[in-house]
C-alpha cells in the first residue's frame, strides 16, 4: 500500500538553533508547521561550547529577542553564568554571554517546541525535495511524503557530514548523531552548487580528574543582565569557569605531531574557521607565542564533563591525551570525549536574496550553517529572519529585508549574499560600519516595531517597547530640565576635573573621564527612570557627535539602497558595464544600487553606469 500524502503549510528541515527559530515564528505567525529532524534528542543541542552570546553574538540574539525570537528567552532560563564581555571598553563592542546548562538548554527549547500551537515534530530524514506548481514535495527516507507551500532548509552541519580524529574518518553528524545522506543530492539535482567546509570541538575532561587549584577562576558579573526583555528574574551565577594556559611543552608534543594530523594526512579537505582555528593551526600561525589561552566550562549540572574552550583539534586520541595532560592542572586529566573535527556540505549563500528566499525557487529559503555560517547564534538570527519571510511569502506580504544600517543581522545577512565567504562566516562587531549605533542595549529600539506586521512581537513586548520610549523621553527631559548646577559640579569633580562651573549636562557627559557608572552614581533625581533608559540617554549625549557624523555618510548611503533595482534585470544588455561586471550582477540578482555596490568585481564605475539607468 502506497504512503499517503500528509499536507502542511510550511515545512522546516532540522531543529537546531536555526530550525527551531524558523518553526517558532511559522508557527506563531498562524501557519501549520512541521519540522522534521533526523532525531527529536539533537532538537536546540549544543554540539560545541555550551554558551550563548560573546563579542557580536550577543548582539545578535539581542536583536533576535527584539525580533520575537526565543534563543534569548532560552538562554536567560539555562544560564548558568553570565557576564558582560568588554566592559572597560565602549557601549558598541560590550557583549553579553552566558554559561549554558546544555542538557537543560536542550530540554527547554524541545518543549517549547512540542507545546507551540500549530506546530508538530517529527523524525525523519528528508531524502529529495522537488517543486511542482505552487508545491513542494519533501520525500523522506521512511517512505513518509509531504507537501507544503514553503520550505526552510536549516539543516545545521549535517549533510554528508565527516568525524575525523586522527586516521579516523566516520560517516557520521556532531556527537555521532546519525547524519543526513541524501539532501546534498537532491539539493545538487535542484542546481545548487554545494561547498566543503569544516568545523571542529574541543575534548570533554572529567571534572573529577582536574586540579581546579591551579587554575585561575572566571567568575560571572555581580551586576544581573539579560538576553530577552521578557526575562523578569536574571539568571544566577551558579557556576565558575577557570583560565589557564598551554606551555613549550604542549607546543611541543603538537609540533611532533603534526605529520600525524588528519589535514597533513589529507583527510580533511574542507575550509576551516578562521576565527576558531584549531589548536594545531594556532601553533603554526603563531610559532612565537610561548602560550596560548584556554577556558574550561563545565556543561552543565547533570554531569561532571568540562569544555576546554581554546584547544580544538583533530590530532589522533593518544596525542590529545599527552597535550592535555602536559597542561598545568590538567597533568592526570581523563579525556571523557575525544576532540575532532567536523566536515559538511553547505551552499554558496549568493544564491539567496537578504530575505534568505532562493534566488532560484521561489518559497524555498535557507537558514543557519547550510548557509555556510558557524556558531549558534548566527543560525538563530537566520533562522529566525527566514522563519518570518516564509510566513510573509505565504500571506503575500512583502519580505522583511534587514539593513547593514539597522542591524549586525542585515550585516550578516548582506555579507552573504552580497559577498558570500570562503570560510565558516563568524558575527565581529568590527563587521558592522554603524556599531555605534548598533549596540546591544538598542536592539528593541531599533528592531521591535520593524517585526510587529509580521506577527512574532506580543503585546508584551510592544507593551514593553512603549514604556521604555516613555522612560527614555522622561530622562531626557530631566537631564534639560532638573539636573542642578550641582550634580554637574559633583559630575564633572568626580571626573577628576575643576572649572565645570559653568558647564552644561551635555557638555559634562562629552568629556572622557565621564563615564556611564559615573553618571549613573551621581545622578539621584534619574532614579525614577529604568537603568535602560539612562543609558539611551548618556549614550546618546556622549556620541552625539560622532552619531551625527556617521548618519551624514549613512545618508549617501541610504540615497544608494533606495534606488531600487529590478529583480529581472539583464545586466547582459546594459551598455557599459564590464563584462566582469555584467557576469557578477548576473549572479548575485541585487536588489538595490547599494548592494550592487558591494558585489566583488563592480568597480564605481560599473555603479555609475548603473546609476544613469535606473535613476
Amino acid at each position: 500500500m502506497a504512503n499517503s500524502v500528509i499536507y502542511y503549510d510550511a515545512i522546516v528541515v532540522g531543529a537546531g538553533h536555526a530550525g527551531v527559530e524558523a518553526a517558532l515564528a511559522l508557527a506563531k505567525t498562524g501557519v501549520k508547521t512541521l519540522v522534521t529532524s533526523i532525531t527529536p534528542d539533537n532538537v536546540g543541542y549544543m554540539a560545541c561550547n555550551p554558551s550563548i552570546g560573546g563579542t557580536g553574538k550577543g548582539h545578535l540574539v539581542r536583536e533576535l529577542d527584539a525580533l520575537g525570537g526565543f534563543m534569548g528567552i532560552a538562554a536567560d532560563a539555562c544560564a548558568t553564568q553570565i557576564r558582560m564581555l568588554n566592559s572597560s571598553k565602549g557601549l558598541a563592542v560590550r557583549s553579553l554571554r552566558a554559561q549554558e546548562d546544555k542538557y537543560k538548554y536542550h530540554a527547554f527549547v524541545k518543549s517549547a517546541l512540542e507545546c507551540a500551537d500549530n506546530l508538530s515534530i517529527r523524525q525523519d530524514e528528508v531524502k529529495k525535495i522537488a517543486r511542482r506548481g505552487k508545491d513542494f514535495t519533501v520525500e523522506c527516507v521512511t517512505g513518509n511524503i509531504y507537501k507544503c507551500r514553503v520550505v526552510v532548509i536549516a539543516t545545521g552541519v549535517y549533510m554528508d557530514s565527516t568525524i575525523i580524529c586522527g586516521r579516523s574518518v566516520q560517516k557520521r553528524g556532531p556527537v555521532c548523531f546519525s547524519r543526513s545522506d541524501h539532501l546534498a543530492r537532491s539539493l545538487k539535482s535542484l542546481g545548487f552548487g554545494l561547498r566543503r567546509f569544516k568545523t571542529g570541538t574541543p575534548a570533554r575532561l572529567a571534572g573529577k580528574t582536574i586540579d581546579f587549584d591551579r587554575l585561575t577562576v572566571q567568575r560571572g558579573d555581580d551586576v544581573p543582565y539579560t538576553f530577552s526583555t521578557l526575562t523578569k528574574v536574571p539568571p544566577e551565577n551558579s557556576s565558575v569557569c577557570y583560565l589557564g594556559y598551554t606551555n613549550e611543552r604542549t607546543h611541543d608534543i603538537i609540533r611532533r605531531a603534526l605529520p600525524e594530523s588528519p589535514r597533513s594526512m589529507g583527510l580533511i579537505t574542507g575550509t576551516g574557521a578562521r576565527y576558531c582555528p584549531s589548536i594545531e593551526d594556532k601553533i603554526v600561525r603563531f610559532a612565537d607565542k610561548p602560550r596560548h589561552a584556554f577556558f574550561l566550562e563545565p556543561e552543565g549540572a547533570g554531569t561532571d564533563e568540562w569544555y576546554i574552550q581554546g584547544i580544538s583539534t583533530s590530532l589522533p586520541p593518544a596525542v590529545q591525551r599527552e597535550m592535555y595532560r602536559s597542561i598545568e592542572g590538567l597533568e592526570n586529566v581523563e579525556i571523557v570525549r575525544d576532540a575532532y573535527a567536523i566536515e559538511y556540505e553547505c551552499i554558496d549563500a549568493r544564491e539567496l536574496y537578504p530575505s534568505l528566499m532562493s534566488k532560484r525557487i521561489n518559497g524555498l529559503f535557507f537558514a543557519g550553517q547550510v548557509n555556510g555560517t558557524s556558531g549558534y547564534e548566527e543560525a538563530a538570527a537566520q533562522g529566525l529572519l527566514a522563519g518570518i519571510n516564509a510566513s510573509a511569502y505565504l500571506r503575500g506580504m512583502e519580505q522583511l529585508v534587514l539593513d547593514r544600517t539597522d542591524s549586525y543581522i542585515g550585516v550578516m545577512c548582506d555579507d552573504l549574499v552580497t559577498v558570500g565567504s570562503d570560510e565558516p562566516y563568524r558575527m565581529l562587531t568590527g563587521r558592522a560600519e554603524c556599531r555605534l549605533s548598533l549596540r546591544q542595549d538598542n536592539a528593541d529600539l531599533r528592531l521591535t516595531e520593524l517585526a510587529v506586521p509580521y506577527g512574532t512581537v506580543d503585546k508584551q513586548r510592544r507593551k514593553l517597547l512603549a514604556d521604555k520610549k516613555s522612560d527614555v523621553e522622561k530622562c531626557r527631559e530631566l537631564v534639560k530640565t532638573q539636573l542642578a548646577e550641582a550634580v554637574v559640579k559633583d559630575l564633572f569633580d568626580a571626573a577628576g576635573e575643576s572649572g565645570a562651573r559653568a558647564m552644561s549636562v551635555e557638555e559634562v557627559l562629552k568629556r572622557p573621564n565621564v563615564t556611564l557608572e559615573l553618571f549613573d552614581g551621581m545622578c539621584d533625581v534619574l532614579r525614577g527612570v529604568s537603568a535602560p533608559a539612562r543609558l539611551e540617554v548618556y549614550a546618546a549625549i556622549r556620541y552625539d557627535s560622532y552619531l551625527r557624523r556617521q548618519q551624514s555618510e549613512l545618508n549617501e548611503k541610504s540615497r544608494l539602497e533606495n534606488m531600487r533595482l529590478p529583480e529581472d534585470t539583464d545586466y547582459r544588455s546594459i551598455d557599459g558595464l564590464r563584462l566582469e561586471a555584467r557576469e557578477k550582477l548576473m549572479q548575485a540578482k541585487p536588489l538595490s544600487i547599494g548592494q550592487a555596490s558591494r558585489v566583488p568585481g563592480v568597480t564605481p564605475a560599473d555603479v555609475w553606469v548603473l546609476i544613469g539607468k535606473f535613476r
